[in-house]
């Protein structure tokens, strides 16, 4: 392999990853069970265009710093599950094992900024590994 084709390679993965911002996200707790199970690791890239199912990251609404993972069920303009027009930047998450979820139907819609991360591929355990 010559310098030059090195380097382009190094370029094109250097560019991805300032695109896609990948991180690690290790899960605790039942809330996304069968989804996820704790002790999965996750991993998770920078937020595009969301969509109805999605795993997201998101902060807390009322627990600033706190990340959860939770799936987007309503998008903006969208009604929720409790008859709730959403505004232009609010989605509607739940957890998908509902009655081990603290989410949307707790502490209402969350706003666009506080989606941190869309979960793409669980790497960890070998057993679980898939792609969302």
């Amino acid at each position: 392999m010559t310098t030059l084709a090195a380097v382009g390679i190094g370029a094109g993965i250097a560019a991805t990853f300032l695109h896609w911002r990948p991180f690690r996200v290790e899960i605790e707790g039942p809330s996304m069970s069968p989804t996820l199970e704790p002790g999965d690791w996750a991993l998770a890239v920078a937020v595009g265009q969301l969509r109805r199912r999605d795993v997201v990251v998101i902060e807390h609404p009322t627990r600033p710093g706190f990340e959860v993972v939770k799936r987007i069920i309503a998008r903006p303009g969208e009604l929720t599950s409790v008859g709730r027009l959403l505004r232009s930047d609010e989605f509607w998450v739940e957890g998908d094992n509902r009655g081990a979820s603290t989410d949307s139907r707790q502490f209402g819609p969350v706003t666009r900024d506080r989606i941190r991360a869309r979960i793409r591929l669980v790497y960890w355990p070998v057993s679980r590994r898939r792609i969302l």
